[in-house]
């Protein structure tokens, strides 16, 4: 059997951790092989190997049946290998041309060469349908292009092993389509693709054949067209999944959260049109109500004016009772509102500081964490070890890891632990299980659960269809700003809500 690639027996510790502990990995030319696994199983750390970034203390790497040694990022793009990363490596003041050229920059008497690699890069675009402009700024483009721009890169220095480090994890279902496309293009004419991911739909789309890793460990290679889905869930987790939630008729009392004729303008030159437009709803104790609406419409927006990330132009926001359009932050989160973001990385937590004191972050100030100024260590070690154990946050070091060596998923559990740990009157949850396994997934939607039946108000806003079919008592949808219908989920079907969030279909 010819390999492209043979990753045989690697080992990777870090201090506390097997980050991979004995896995064997091999790829055939012209394939998509999943990687799968749970959130920290080990897969970013196995590919990172491969890419260069970390060196084994065991085992050998084969590429195209030679063995070799891979010191760096340059010399894994010497045999070909390139890498998109789970967060983009770009620099968001250049161009994507600048991005897709740094490093190897064409150059003639110490000039740049840009126009020869413009048209390469137009010609790479047109060939993928990859529909990339070279001149735009990398801070202006949806994360999908971005995602593009990354992929171009790899294309641009003639990478034939592309690794793809969970590409979807922050696309919008129709993105997710379009980059399916691609990758099944990119193999018929000859690629290798590694695709990370624990979304197993995806893997039973485009991927040929699956490796599994659980805690470090290899689990096993399937045949992705002959291997049922629950099979390769529950080699992933080792127990059985399920995802269909049980809850029973919501009860809902008083209003928790009120939000009246809210607008907020565009920033965007050339642009005036409110992205959020005179909006108003209101969210009731013991009940999910879902903001759903395809990615781009003012849902993002206006969880921001609601949280107090970004002022309102107009309207009123009302928590308990009492305005708080105008307040702080602080203020929200300590009379009753918790958040999850987006962005875990820009909004969610602080990347250099480590599991303990991110779990306190809207704490820190309070009488049980606080002493006069000073912070009392003992409790916050007491708080954070007790979300550990709750929340089943992988960690290397515990209480002491720092954030940014965690895995994505686990991340986002810290801060789902943290926002439900601090018993909010509402919990608005935004993507609250984007890049998160099966085993995650079914945890938290379980949470969410939880906290409308103590009589608190969860306020979600998912790109996911299925999630808002199962988890919602209501539905609102969102469109250009607006909200277009108001829906009970057992009355509708998923493509009727699709229909609905495409602007195809509207409320009488």
């Amino acid at each position: 059997m010819d390999y492209i690639i043979e990753m045989n027996n690697i080992t990777k510790e870090f201090p506390g951790i097997k980050a991979n502990d004995n896995i064997t990995l091999k790829v055939k030319k012209g394939e998509i092989h999943a990687l799968l696994g749970e959130n920290g199983a080990g897969k970013s750390t196995l590919m990172s190997v491969l890419f260069g970034l970390y060196q084994p203390e065991e085992g050998n790497i084969k590429i195209r049946g030679q063995e070799v040694s891979i010191n760096n990022p340059l010399d894994a793009n010497e045999l070909g290998i390139g890498m998109v990363h789970q967060h983009f490596k770009l620099v968001h003041n250049f161009t994507v041309l600048q991005n897709i050229i740094l490093g190897v920059e064409t150059t003639e008497n110490g000039f740049l060469k840009m126009d020869i690699a413009k048209e390469k890069i137009i010609s790479l675009s047109e060939k993928y349908n990859l529909s990339v402009d070279p001149d735009e700024i990398i801070s202006d483009i949806t994360v999908g292009m971005q995602q593009r721009v990354e992929i171009l890169k790899m294309l641009y220095r003639d990478n034939e092993i592309l690794i793809l480090d969970e590409p979807t994890a922050v696309l919008t279902p129709q993105e997710i389509d379009e980059l399916m496309g691609i990758m099944l293009k990119l193999v018929k004419e000859g690629k290798s693709i590694i695709f990370i991911t624990h979304k197993l739909a995806e893997i039973k789309k485009v991927a040929d054949r699956c490796t599994v890793i659980r805690r470090g460990k290899y689990i096993g290679v399937v045949n992705v067209k002959d291997t049922e889905i629950e099979t390769m869930s529950e080699m992933m987790v080792g127990r059985k999944i399920n995802l269909n939630i049980d809850k029973s008729e919501s009860k809902p009392t008083d209003n928790v959260l009120e939000v009246r004729d809210l607008s907020i303008k565009s920033n965007r030159e050339g642009h005036n049109k409110n992205i959020v437009d005179n909006v108003s709803f209101n969210v009731k104790r013991g009940e999910i109500l879902c903001i759903a609406g395809i990615d781009g419409n003012g849902q993002t927006e206006l969880i921001q004016a609601i949280t107090g990330l970004i002022q309102s132009d107009s309207g009123q926001i009302i928590l308990n009772g009492e305005d708080v359009t105008k307040k702080s932050i602080r203020y929200k989160n300590t009379h009753g509102l918790s958040h999850i973001p987006e962005d875990r990385h820009r909004y969610g937590l602080v990347l250099d500081y480590n599991l303990a004191e991110n779990s306190i972050l809207q704490q820190y100030f309070e009488p049980s964490f606080n002493k006069k100024g000073f912070l009392k260590q003992y409790n916050i070690k007491e708080y954070g070890e007790k979300l550990i154990k709750e929340y089943d946050i992988r960690t290397s070091q515990g209480i002491r890891t720092i954030t940014r060596s965690m895995s994505g998923g686990n991340q986002q559990k810290l801060i789902v632990a943290r926002e439900i740990s601090r018993n909010p009157d509402i919990l608005v949850a935004m993507q609250p299980t984007r890049g998160l396994d099966v085993g995650a997934i079914e945890y938290i939607h379980k949470q969410l659960v939880i906290e409308r039946d103590k009589g608190n108000a969860v306020l979600l806003v998912s790109l996911e269809l299925d999630e808002v079919m199962n988890l919602s008592d209501r539905i609102l949808v969102i469109y250009k700003g607006a909200i277009v219908a108001s829906l009970n989920p057992n009355n509708i079907t998923t493509r009727e809500l699709g229909l609905y969030m495409s602007g195809s279909k509207r409320e009488g």
